[in-house]
């Protein structure tokens, strides 16, 4: 028995549009290639690769585990582009997958994410243990630092405020091509011996962080998520 011309028609729409998503995803593929050799011709990666060696010439354990919050569309932006770009020569540069999987320290890839994202992931790993696996990233915290009075940075983000002097941080270079891109931008890492000469009292205080009197918070706190579903939010 002959196909129905709907099934026909059906299947055809079905292929072209298969054939639309694998020429898409082909085009992003390559405009990710293209931002790799753009990194790597404009001598950007070779200047970045001594901040990316610190923390591995150091004694900290080199990742083995890669986590990566706030990365743009990168179908559609360039800066997201040499953002994820940057993030794939960093792991091929790290030899991830050589190490083993068991209590292995974990790379942060956090570019240009808000200060609270960068205060709750040092809240959730808040030991001299835990943060010595850690590398991170992101937004300079001595940027913050100078950036913010005092009282605010200790009360809004305090858990960056604390581990400032058990940090050590590595900024990567400005480049004029990429100061949309990398502007800011620093690696951190923290040394178990520099946590260790913290103060006692700074590991005692570990309540999660919920920046009620926070003006400038860029992340949904969980009361906000509650109150946009309940009956007194959606009241007008």
């Amino acid at each position: 028995m002959a196909a129905a011309p709907g099934g026909w028609r059906a299947a055809g729409g079905r292929r072209r549009r298969a054939g639309g998503e694998a020429a898409g995803a082909g085009a992003v593929l390559r405009r990710l290639r293209e931002a790799r050799d753009d990194l790597l011709s404009s001598g950007f990666w070779e200047a970045s690769a001594g901040a990316v060696r610190a923390p591995l010439g150091s004694s900290a354990e080199p990742p083995a585990h890669c986590v990566c919050y706030g990365l743009g569309r990168f179908s559609v932006c360039p800066a997201a582009r040499h953002q994820l770009a940057f993030l794939l020569l960093l792991l091929e540069e790290l030899g991830e997958g050589k190490h083993d999987v068991e209590g292995s320290a974990t790379l942060f890839y956090m570019v240009h994410c808000g200060k609270a994202l960068y205060n709750n992931l040092l809240w959730r790993n808040w030991s001299a243990g835990a943060l010595a696996k850690m590398v991170i990233i992101g937004n300079s915290f001595k940027g913050i630092e100078e950036r913010l009075l005092s009282r605010i940075l200790e009360r809004d983000y305090s858990y960056i405020a604390k581990v400032l002097k058990g940090t050590e941080e590595v900024a990567l270079p400005t480049h004029p091509r990429y100061l949309d891109t990398f502007n800011d931008t620093s690696i951190h890492w923290f040394p178990l011996q520099k946590l260790k000469e913290l103060s006692p009292e700074v590991w005692e205080f570990m309540e999660e962080p919920m920046y009620q009197d926070c003006d400038d918070l860029e992340i949904i706190r969980k009361e906000d998520r509650t109150d946009r579903h309940s009956p007194t939010a959606t009241e007008s």
